[in-house]
């Protein structure tokens, strides 16, 4: 098996490592340089884990699933979502784009991660200890849904109708923010112009030009940014300046 995965500010990437480590697996990140249709053509069995964004699949997900539909024909499917506090079906949204649909998907699995969207007024960032329990809980899913595979266990998290209503509920919205959003990168005066951001930018939607950080349309809406920046001086949707950042899982 391998592991491909998204992730904005680590929660994704923290799920996808342990899983993989439990599981035997190698696992890579979709925005290393990889040539992804030589390890797929090694495997049978396919994992994709990312961040559930208003129950639809994370945009740069989407893309790298798209991009490989020949050399995913055959191949059998884990997928593992990661969301604040409910989704529906964000891990079955992804089976749109997988040859076979559903068919092929063996396991799919949701994990409750701590709140990265550090400018929501009704979410609340934590960080460090406060985490603990949070963490743990997803690190005894994590052994169970590796140790179920292992097993030929089949369960599909979110396929349910009625699950897939509630999703629904939420995606049908998600595009059309989704595409405000993708030059929606605002920057304040209290920027400094280091260059973090446009770094670390998983679609190379920022530059440093003469006059500052420019966008280009391409916003995830992975809030790494937003976390990461020194001053926080960057904001993305909701545009109130950070109280408190995510510092990711260490």
């Amino acid at each position: 098996m391998v592991v491909f995965y998204f992730s904005g500010t680590g929660n994704s990437r923290f799920v996808a490592e342990h899983f993989a480590k439990t599981a035997g697996a190698d696992c890579y990140s979709i925005e290393e340089p990889l040539d992804a249709a030589v390890l797929l053509s090694q495997e049978v069995m396919v994992a994709f884990c990312y961040p559930v964004y208003g129950s639809c699949v994370a945009g740069p997900m989407r893309a790298f699933v798209q991009a490989r539909q020949a050399e995913l024909q055959g191949k059998r499917f884990v997928i593992l979502a990661t969301q604040l506090l409910f989704s529906g079906n964000g891990a079955q949204a992804l089976c749109a784009l997988l040859p076979g649909g559903e068919s092929n998907v063996v396991y799919a699995e949701h994990f409750f991660m701590p709140n990265n969207l550090c400018n929501f007024p009704m979410f609340s960032v934590t960080n460090g200890e406060k985490n603990t329990r949070k963490i743990r809980r997803a690190l005894r899913k994590i052994d169970r849904t590796a140790a179920e595979i292992t097993r030929g266990v089949v369960r599909r998290r979110g396929f349910h109708p009625i699950s897939i209503l509630l999703g629904k509920s939420q995606s049908a919205y998600w595009p059309a923010i989704e595409q405000r959003a993708a030059s929606d990168i605002r920057v304040s005066e209290d920027c400094i112009r280091c260059g973090l951001c446009v770094r670390t930018c998983p679609t190379k939607n920022l530059s440093m030009e003469e006059n500052g950080v420019q966008q280009h349309g391409k916003c995830a809406v992975c809030y790494r940014c937003v976390n990461a920046c020194p001053k926080q001086a960057i904001t993305t949707m909701i545009h109130e300046k950070p109280k408190q950042q995510y510092h990711g899982i260490s």
